[in-house]
């Protein structure tokens, strides 16, 4: 059951243990925070030194104090666990706690995510704080929320380590020769005898076998959400019973954050655009494709845990945003399905690594400043919104975005060795959807089909065990299904498939891939639509494809496969299968798709083109569809769509839309 709370929460990260001794900033915090409409704060994230000073000696009156100040002021809590920065005393006496690296160094004291999440002593230490924090605090009607620790991510490959992914291993494939199998170790003569020979990858060691490395990303991941697991699990043996959430981060490679959800009772993750760097709208677009992945992690609403109201600190060069900014990039996330907008942080630290991050209230400290003006009206914004139920996100379209696939394409060692741009291929199917006005569901290998009417299935180069049924199933039933180049190719171990590919599919699709050509930078081929109309631009990567019953529908233009299959359709049962055999320029998944839609006869919320830079998302309950408008272009914007029926809640709908600006329409379904 999806976590619901009474408001849209409105706030961020708030480190009073820094300021203690400046009781007169912590009063006029508070009215700085009211006057801002903040409603929700984030308390003893990074605060495990001043929570337990010494081993085993705990200090919470000043958390509860602030935590009871705040609750009268109507301000709620999210409470952290403070497993993401550890105090020095915790290294010095147990040093097993800090990481050994790939090389086998072992990690001095300093900066965060440096410990070992196998380490016994670790574990025990944070069960403890998390159990006498729970027992103190989760019972206060201001605790709305437990955040369980911050930006998991990080590997180990201490000894502990080591003996833990043997285990792993043998508890997944039972014998030594099975593991010599699916990893298919005889080459190079690579053969194991027994688990206790196998490590993890190593620059100094063994790198060669690519099941291996898969392996261990998913051991890695597996530990890493195993600890978040113990760390919830303390919670609730000291008789918690408040919900509990980790925050993800953008396009994090480390962790499946499909597997990690399901220990979650709500998906939170930090979003950091860095606005300005490319043309806006791209950045948007950027930022709303994660927003959807956290969405459809568990399909239900989830919340923007961090996000920054001004520059950030740790880029190459960081930049202000621009008036309206703020207010889009916040409206944005609820747009998708967020239930929070939430930053880092309330107030800017006075030292330390993040004291130029954007803040709420700056050292200056006084209301009169650009970036709070507009956090104020971010939060009269979100204020008006928390007055009705604007309901949930629905998705017609779907695309698969796999972490264990994008492990697997990234080590596949062929045939680009650099750059195979999986993000960015992927980029260009979500682009195409929401450039129709579509919501869109981000989904992995492992989620079901059947709910959507066209599914894309980006450079899929390995698919899961039942995959390629769960396709057959849903473009037999009158599904649309798009795979592209290079997909189909391994099996969960990195194995290449024997027969033919795309394994299992070549019916559906009605081809048989035969060869790809990796193309150096700067060179291209063409696609040419086989009816004389347009043609489009391909790089990176190209397909050679056989078809059996496939209709092709672009043609290769140039080098010794011109004129062979460059996009096809197949009819199969009462669906379509369509593949994409090179890496086209995103103006040709543009089309293409528009005419899929049109064809699957997806329901779209404005019949007219949405003009370059405008996004529009939609949220719907029983009775009203919430219709979110963004001008995501610094210049305005000319769109007319069709508002009959529609009550605009917020901002205005006059033809023209401002730079940087949003509206919102309440329209009966």
């Amino acid at each position: 059951m999806a976590v619901k709370f009474d408001r849209l929460l409105y706030g961020g990260d708030y480190n009073p243990d820094q300021w203690l001794e400046y009781p007169e900033i912590l009063e006029e915090d508070i009215r700085l925070m009211k006057k801002a409409h903040i409603n929700t704060v984030t308390l003893a994230m990074f605060a495990w030194a001043k929570l337990e000073p010494e081993d085993g000696v705990y200090d919470f009156d000043w958390l509860a104090d602030m935590i009871d100040r705040l609750y009268e002021n109507g301000i709620s809590v999210i409470l952290g666990t403070p497993s993401g920065a550890r105090p020095h005393w915790l290294a010095d006496r147990y040093p097993e706690v800090l990481q050994v690296d790939e090389a086998r160094r072992r990690q001095i004291f300093g900066l965060r995510h440096n410990a070992c999440f196998t380490s016994p002593a670790y574990r025990k230490k944070v069960r403890d704080i998390n159990m006498e924090l729970a027992k103190r605090f989760d019972h206060h009607p201001a605790v709305i929320l437990w955040h369980i620790s911050n930006e998991f991510g990080g590997e180990c490959h201490c000894p502990l380590c080591q003996q833990a992914f043997r285990d792993w291993l043998k508890e997944r494939y039972q014998t030594i020769d099975e593991v010599n199998r699916r990893w298919n170790t005889a080459f190079w003569s690579h053969t194991y005898q027994s688990f206790d020979q196998i490590e993890s990858p190593s620059s100094i060691g063994e790198g060669s076998i690519q099941g291996l490395a898969l392996d261990w990303r998913r051991f890695t991941s597996h530990q890493i959400t195993d600890f978040c697991r113990a760390e919830i699990q303390a919670l609730r043996d000291a008789g918690a019973k408040k919900p509990a959430t980790t925050n993800f981060m953008y396009n994090y490679p480390l962790i499946n954050y499909h597997e990690m959800a399901r220990v979650l009772d709500v998906v939170s993750w930090d979003n950091y655009p860095q606005w300005h760097h490319q043309k806006e709208p791209v950045t948007a677009m950027k930022s709303a494709m994660q927003h959807d992945i956290m969405r459809t992690l568990k399909k239900e609403p989830f919340l923007l845990m961090e996000s920054s109201p001004s520059s950030v600190n740790w880029v190459p060069v960081s930049r202000l945003r621009k008036p309206g900014i703020i207010e889009n990039a916040s409206l944005q996330a609820i747009a998708h399905g967020s239930e929070s907008v939430l930053y880092f942080q309330i107030r800017k630290n006075r030292g330390g690594f993040e004291k130029f991050h954007g803040a709420v209230i700056d050292h200056y400290g006084k209301e009169d400043d650009r970036v709070f003006q507009e956090c104020c009206q971010v939060g009269d914004d979100l204020e008006q919104l928390s007055r009705m139920d604007l309901g949930r996100v629905e998705s017609q379209v779907a695309v698969i975005y796999d972490w264990e696939n994008r492990w697997a394409v990234e080590g596949s060692c062929g045939p680009r060795n650099e750059n195979m741009f999986y993000k960015e291929t992927v980029e260009k199917s979500y682009y195409a959807f929401r450039k129709l006005g579509l919501n869109v569901d981000m989904i992995d290998g492992t989620q079901e089909l059947d709910c959507y009417r066209i599914v894309a299935a980006p450079l899929l180069y390995l698919f899961r065990p039942g995959f390629s049924e769960k396709v057959r199933r849903f473009v037999e039933n009158g599904g649309y299904f798009i795979l592209t180049y290079w997909s189909g190719v391994v099996d969960e171990n990195d194995c290449c498939v024997l027969g033919g590919t795309p394994g299992g599919l070549m019916d559906v699709m009605g081809l048989r891939s035969t060869e790809i050509d990796a193309l150096y930078e700067g060179e291209s081929n063409e696609m040419v639509s086989v009816d004389g109309g347009k043609t489009y631009t391909c790089e990176h990567l190209c397909q050679l494809v056989k078809p059996s019953t496939a209709r092709t529908l672009y043609q290769y233009g140039k080098d010794f496969y011109a004129g062979t299959p460059a996009a096809t359709e197949n009819v199969f049962g009462k669906g379509k299968a369509f593949y994409i055999c090179a890496d086209a320029e995103q103006a040709f998944y543009d089309d293409l798709y528009a005419d899929i839609a049109a064809q699957a006869e997806v329901k779209r919320v404005f019949a007219q083109p949405i003009p370059e830079g405008i996004a529009v998302s939609v949220r719907e309950d029983a009775e009203n569809a919430y219709i979110f408008i963004q001008n995501y272009n610094a210049q305005p914007t000319a769109f007319s769509p069709d508002l009959e029926g529609a009550e605009v809640l917020l901002g205005v709908m006059d033809g023209e839309m401002k730079p940087f600006s949003t509206v919102i329409l309440r329209k009966k379904k």
